[in-house]
């Protein structure tokens, strides 16, 4: 579990695939919402702060929704692409998918506080939220079967139904974001105790060690 926490510090967000002009406008925007709230902020606000002007900035976005479904996207990028980054790890599965929980938990984390006002957005437009994360979370299933799979074949995992498995842990790692994120759950992903609480309730269960 040390193991675990020293190289959790490590996961580096990789590049969004997008035009640069793109990813400074998002940026831009980003900064913007985080600020003052993406109903106080103006396109206009946006194409001046970003330097580019109007013409530009609707050449890529049709109005504001689309620049926040942007920003949106540009921040789970972040989130999945450290996740992909941790797949990647030469690792035992089981140490892989403990470290897949707490990247996660404290990436998400990061994410949502480090944009200020735009945190409450992300809370308040679930749906929009959620309507793109549909793409991002699928492919969190498939790195958590990838995990689950690698599992099955070293002997470390014994289950069943590896896509449902999968599709439960996912769900249940969703279920703890806002929670862990609005402190409602005291999940310390940096203290000792609280890992191991986690490390034992998703590789051992709650049955009773024979």
């Amino acid at each position: 579990m040390l193991f675990l926490h020293k190289h959790i510090r490590n996961v580096h967000f990789m590049a969004i695939v997008t035009p640069k002009t793109k990813r400074n406008l998002i940026e831009v925007a980003r900064q913007l919402f985080a600020k003052k709230g993406v109903e106080s902020t103006t396109m206009n606000e946006i194409a001046e702060a970003s330097g580019y002007g109007r013409r530009t900035l609707y050449t890529y976005f049709k109005n504001k929704k689309d620049i926040y479904k942007a920003v949106v996207g540009s921040e789970l990028q972040n989130l999945y692409s450290a996740l992909e980054d941790v797949i990647k790890r030469d690792l035992p599965a089981d140490d892989k998918l403990m470290m897949f929980t707490f990247s996660r938990l404290t990436i998400i984390k990061e994410v949502v506080t480090r944009n200020g006002t735009l945190r409450a957005d992300f809370f308040r437009d679930i749906w929009l939220v959620e309507n793109v994360r549909k793409e991002f979370d699928k492919k969190e299933i498939e790195y958590l079967e990838t995990i689950l799979s690698d599992g099955c074949k070293s002997g470390v995992f014994a289950v069943k139904d590896v896509p449902k498995t999968a599709e439960i842990l996912h769900y249940a790692l969703k279920g703890l974001e806002v929670p862990v994120i609005r402190g409602v759950l005291n999940l310390r992903l940096d203290k000792q105790e609280d890992r191991e609480i986690v490390h034992s309730l998703i590789l051992k269960g709650l049955n009773k060690s024979k």
